[in-house]
């Protein structure tokens, strides 16, 4: 079961297409995993910030804590699949992540938000761990020319969990209304309105683990760190993967690319209330964010059949360009052309992230592992840039603020053309 142990596992991963197929399916069930758990943070935001009277920069504090984990695990956890292999590195995400879930049961019982803020940083490290074993695992199950297709694909079920998790925070947190008895404070009974949903999702983590220590998944040989693999000629005089410039250059890409999403993201709400622009309350402005990450959904199911008949990094320059020129148009128009033109955006930001995420580490061989964990850590982004851009929109408009992401896709458009060849 070990993923890096001799040659007699080598075979396993030898063994066609079928093993390749299973493994593909089993993965899939991670990246929902970790795209509904992450999309929840936007239900959780709002229910603390009441629950204990937060301004937003204290709420803000909950994105900052999960951002935060993956630049500070993310090398370690490159660090740790490179030891013990994708497979045990995928157990030991979904374990931590579980933990993380079930923290916030002593943390609602005990009201206190510094204790949500650490159990939020431990399930953010295990996702980071899952991130780092699960991105490069898909990448290499196939062939490298299907690599960002196959990686697409999975996160197309990404996609997936963070259009069902609204739904299910709004049922389970936002829309209980609890009465404070006599034994608790207002603050505690709103408070232990999360023990619920997060002890189940504690428990579905705890089982995936059990079933991911049990199956027979195929090793990759090929990132094994032996003395066959790291002699190949490819490799010779390389001795990190940061000397690796298609690496370095997309970590850079992912940096601008989650900073790009996140902010529009952030900044949908505020610019669809915006009197020239469609003037909506905030709450039926929120109803139409469904509308930006589907569109990603699709995206993803769209753009891995695609890539499999055109080359990834054309996909890629294609995609930043209109993701490029939508954000334009709703920088300088009004009503509901600027309106559906950011909220378009969402279907070619779509296959951004793991396109990306596979060109940058094609090639890598026996530095695959780190060089996953450098682009995890370059998830960061989506705790810088969105900041940048709120101060942006402070100063010169929220419409105006929105050139900070056009920048970040040019990079991208210079990555898919060019960078990822270097």
């Amino acid at each position: 079961m070990a993923m890096m142990q001799s040659t007699a596992t080598t075979t396993t991963a030898q063994g066609g297409t079928e093993n390749y197929r299973f493994a593909l399916v089993s993965l899939t069930s991670l990246f929902f995993m970790w795209g509904f758990i992450t999309c929840l943070n936007d239900i959780l935001i709002p229910h603390l910030k009441a629950v204990f009277s937060l301004s937003y920069a204290e709420a803000m504090l909950i994105q900052f804590c999960f951002f935060g984990a993956y630049f500070l695990v993310s090398l370690p956890a490159g660090k740790l699949v490179k030891q013990v292999g994708y497979q045990k590195g995928i157990v030991i995400g979904l374990t931590i992540a579980a933990l993380g879930c079930a923290l916030f049961y002593p943390a609602a019982a005990l009201a206190t938000y510094g204790l949500f803020l650490g159990a939020l940083f431990v399930l953010a490290s295990g996702i980071t761990i899952l991130q780092v074993a699960a991105n490069p695992y898909v990448n290499a199950l196939g062939p490298t020319e299907t690599a960002s297709s196959r990686l697409t694909l999975t996160q197309a079920f990404n996609a997936l969990g963070t259009t069902v998790a609204p739904f299910f925070g709004a049922v389970l947190i936002l829309s209980v209304t609890v009465e404070a008895s006599a034994q608790l404070t207002h603050a505690q009974a709103e408070a232990e309105v999360v023990k619920l949903p997060y002890l189940l999702l504690a428990g579905m983590l705890a089982i995936l683990a059990i079933v991911f220590a049990k199956l027979k998944l195929p090793t990759i040989a090929a990132h094994q760190d032996t003395s066959e693999t790291t002699a190949n000629q490819s490799h010779l005089g390389k001795t990190s993967a940061f000397q690796f410039t298609h690496l370095t250059l997309g970590a850079v890409g992912i940096f601008v690319y989650v900073g790009a999403e996140v902010a529009i993201g952030s900044f949908l709400v505020n610019f669809l209330a915006e009197e020239h622009i469609a003037g909506l309350t905030e709450a039926t402005a929120a109803n139409y964010i469904a509308y930006y990450w589907g569109g990603a959904m699709v995206g993803r199911f769209i753009g891995a059949a695609v890539m499999r008949k055109v080359e990834a990094g054309k996909v890629l320059g294609f995609n930043a360009a209109m993701a490029a020129i939508l954000v334009f148009i709703a920088m300088t128009s009004s009503g509901q052309l600027a309106m559906w033109s950011i909220l378009g955006v969402g279907l070619f930001n779509s296959i951004m992230f793991p396109t990306i995420f596979s060109l940058a580490l094609r090639d890598l061989g026996p530095f695959t592992s780190q060089g996953s964990g450098a682009l995890c850590l370059a998830i960061v982004g989506g705790a810088i840039l969105p900041l940048l851009q709120g101060v942006l929109a402070d100063n010169i408009g929220i419409q105006q603020a929105f050139f900070l992401p056009i920048i970040c896709y040019a990079f991208i458009i210079f990555y898919g053309l060019k960078g990822a060849k270097l």
